[in-house]
């Protein structure tokens, strides 16, 4: 019995529909994007690129196989919006059991998201390689980094224009500042390993 609720903390939960979910999936995420309007497929796609990309990423086809799936289970309906020399648009809505489903979901306590990270393990076989290709991975990761830093800082000087942003705008700046927090510890910790290697002796095996 213990394994089995811990094998299901692990993977997910049963909802009321006896059915098991991942604690955050897609679906959720696209949930909490209904809920401030309807919107298009095309249109939630935007917003996992423009709006929540800090932390949440989806492409356009997992967008729109997510919400038919959606609409099977009942989380969602579409109203029919024709389109004058293109395909029909489908304006995509919470229904009551979708609202229900993501009030359930934020029930469920987040746990932290477990760090799988190659650059890590580059660092780690630091004193086997040569210096310069350990130098050349650190300098390329960095500005990655910094150029998603910048476009973060453009998104907020956005926001700051804003003379009275409303309340679902000020939550989502509280996500932004966490993307920009996120890349800014990455553009210190690079510095930091930067600053190490620079240190070591050229004679050191491994680093030369």
């Amino acid at each position: 019995m213990y394994r089995f609720i811990a094998y299901t903390q692990l993977i997910g939960y049963v909802n009321s529909f006896g059915k098991i979910f991942t604690a955050m999936a897609i679906a959720h995420t696209i949930l909490v994007i209904l809920a401030s309007e309807p919107r298009s497929g095309y249109d939630v796609s935007k917003v996992f690129d423009e709006g929540i990309g800090c932390f949440w990423t989806a492409s356009q086809q997992q967008v729109y196989r997510e919400l038919a799936k959606m609409e099977q289970q009942g989380w969602v309906q579409f109203e029919t919006v024709p389109q004058v020399g293109k395909p029909d648009k489908k304006i995509y809505h919470l229904t009551e059991q979708g609202q229900q489903e993501l009030m359930q979901w934020f029930t469920i306590p987040t746990e932290p998201t477990p760090i799988r990270e190659d650059l890590l393990v580059k660092v780690l076989a630091g004193p086997y390689i040569p210096r310069q290709q350990l130098l050349k991975e650190i300098h390329y990761r960095r500005q990655r980094h910094l150029d998603q830093l910048t476009a973060y800082q453009e998104r907020e000087a956005l926001y700051q224009s804003l003379p009275e942003p409303e309340l679902a705008e000020q939550f989502r700046y509280l996500t932004l500042r966490r993307g920009i927090r996120y890349e800014t510890a990455w553009l210190d910790w690079c510095d930091e390993v930067l600053a190490f290697i620079e240190k070591i002796p050229q004679s050191d095996s491994g680093l030369n």
